[in-house]
């Protein structure tokens, strides 16, 4: 009996946009780990010879000296996709005109720095809007994967806050960070958005079925510095609920990942930086292992081509589901 599908993919977030996000200062200048970030990625996940999704910001892509660790993504069979250009969460309080520019610019230096063209997008901090699937729809991408329903968005929000020195004004331009509680009340399952210039598929982050908890990499490593068996129980319970309610996985890795505290020191106020690299990657390897047991891993375009087959996908409109048109 084939195994169920389960996407993967990586957010090539680098140290500048965390930092931007952050609002601290010398982000301008910047800063770049993809070199390291890069090669620790496709080790590990070369174990089990996956091809991935990497969703790569612009700015990153238009500097060469990012290239080469891109070039490595690309020659390892890894799907391109669009993360913005400039990889501000609050890409939903953009024009739609201006988001344009955005996810052309990105569209434009990905494809030049990787030869592949993105056909997907997530937004920075999953920002969505209408008008920003309106752009998408418009330039033929095949899928957005923006989404992540739960309800705990408003409590990383406040932790990030907490942990930064933004002033008032910066924190209203980020006061949809992360989402709010009615997040939680979209699908977990994959669906079709209904636009007025055609539709879009959507496929979620994937969060716990019916309890709307996340269990991506990051939140597992965070978990890990409690109890590692509490890590790989939580995980593998996930696992279990999308199995036994038919939810096909959508999983995603973020550079942090890959690195601790001693790699990047600016970033030590994300949880389980304190967690040293070689824990990291047991932690890793163990699940990684448990999700090729269960699943048959694939990138989100591969997802997605096996989605549009589907005709039995629910359909929802951006008002439906509590989206800034």
């Amino acid at each position: 009996m084939a195994k169920p599908v389960c996407s993967l993919s990586l957010d090539l977030d680098n140290q500048w946009s965390y930092m931007k996000t952050h609002g601290d200062p010398g982000w301008e200048a910047l800063p770049s780990y993809l070199d390291v970030v890069v090669p620790r990625a496709l080790d590990v996940l070369g174990q089990w010879g996956w091809t991935i999704t990497v969703f790569v910001v612009g700015q990153d892509a238009a500097l060469e000296r990012n290239q080469k660790a891109l070039g490595a993504l690309a020659a390892a069979g890894y799907e391109m996709g669009n993360h913005s250009f400039h990889h501000e969460p609050w890409l939903h309080l953009y024009s739609e005109s201006e988001i344009e520019q955005e996810i052309a610019r990105a569209e434009e230096a990905v494809e030049a720095a990787t030869g592949r063209k993105p056909q997907g997008f997530r937004g920075p901090g999953y920002s969505l809007s209408g008008s920003t699937l309106r752009v998408l729809a418009r330039r033929g991408y095949v899928y957005d994967a923006s989404t992540l329903p739960t309800f705990l968005g408003p409590l990383a929000r406040a932790y990030y806050f907490l942990t930064s020195d933004l002033k008032d004004e910066e924190k209203t331009r980020r006061k949809v960070l992360f989402g709010g509680l009615r997040d939680g009340l979209r699908p977990v399952r994959p669906y079709r958005w209904q636009l007025e210039n055609g539709q879009l598929l959507e496929i979620p982050v994937t969060t716990m079925p019916l309890l709307k908890l996340p269990f991506h990499f990051s939140y597992l490593l965070y978990l890990s510095t409690f109890s590692i068996g509490l890590a790989v129980l939580y995980f593998k319970t996930a696992l279990w609920m999308c199995r036994i309610s038919g939810t096909e996985p959508s999983l995603l890795l973020h550079p942090l990942d890959f690195l601790d505290s001693s790699d990047v020191p600016e970033l030590t106020f994300f949880p389980a930086m304190k967690l040293d690299t070689t824990r990291k990657r047991e932690l890793l390897s163990r699940v990684l292992g448990s999700l090729d047991a269960w699943y048959t891993v694939t990138s989100l375009g591969e997802q997605a081509r096996k989605l549009q087959q589907n005709s039995s996908l629910a359909v929802h409109s951006p008002g439906e589901l509590n989206l800034k048109a």
